[in-house]
């Protein structure tokens, strides 16, 4: 990498990471379901937070300070992403199943191991939208980590024609952000068992994205 691109990495880190900043504190933001992940946190019980890559907008800001390992890919896009989450306290950790993972995966095993927690978009980074692949239920059930799943909507927000259908919401709107419900990987599952348990985690993410976008429609 040139000295010329790592200087266009770090502006772009400076910059995106208070533009973020500004764009989030505009907000009025609800959470809804993190007691139980807030009591997993407490007891350093191994977590692994799911969002659809559709949904990822507000989660650096959102989860920052806490010391959470996401797994970025290391495309161009995804160096932009790591140059603003690592200015917010994150363990940035470089891989995606589209590139060599195996470093990376002893990394996050390890880290789950210590009780720490992972974010990881399950149906990154080339998609398709909203469909799970299987390398966080591979995660849980070798550590013994929790899924949490997560999403966010607004009020006022735009729906990029791309193929996450990437949600930007408008500044000055009122977010909500969604917990779903801690899930559990049995280590003896089979592989149909492993099947129908990516399908559940699947509809439970894309319903909590159904929750999120109607949270404000209600009279």
């Amino acid at each position: 990498m040139s000295a010329l691109s790592d200087l266009r990495h770090n502006l772009t880190g400076i910059f995106g990471k208070w533009i973020l900043w500004l764009w989030a504190k505009s907000a009025r933001t609800t959470v809804l379901g993190e007691a139980e992940y807030r009591e997993m946190r407490d007891k350093k019980i191994p977590a692994i937070i799911l969002i659809w890559h559709g949904r990822i907008f507000f989660a650096p800001y959102f989860f920052r300070q806490r010391g959470i390992m996401p797994l970025v890919s290391p495309s161009e896009d995804g160096e932009i992403i790591a140059q603003i989450i690592t200015r917010w306290g994150y363990k940035t950790l470089r891989g995606s199943s589209s590139h060599s993972i195996i470093k990376a995966w002893n990394e996050m095993k390890k880290e789950l191991n210590r009780g720490g927690e992972l974010i990881i978009v399950p149906d990154g980074p080339r998609g398709p939208d909203r469909k799970m692949k299987p390398g966080a239920l591979k995660l849980a059930q070798e550590t013994g980590a929790y899924l949490v799943p997560f999403t966010f909507s607004s009020a006022k927000r735009k729906i990029v024609k791309s193929w996450d259908r990437f949600l930007i919401p408008r500044p000055f709107s009122r977010f909500v952000a969604i917990y779903g419900n801690p899930i559990s990987v049995d280590a003896a599952l089979d592989k149909k068992e492993m099947g129908n348990k990516l399908q559940e985690v699947e509809n439970i993410m894309n319903e909590l994205d159904r929750r999120a976008d109607i949270f404000f429609d209600r009279p």
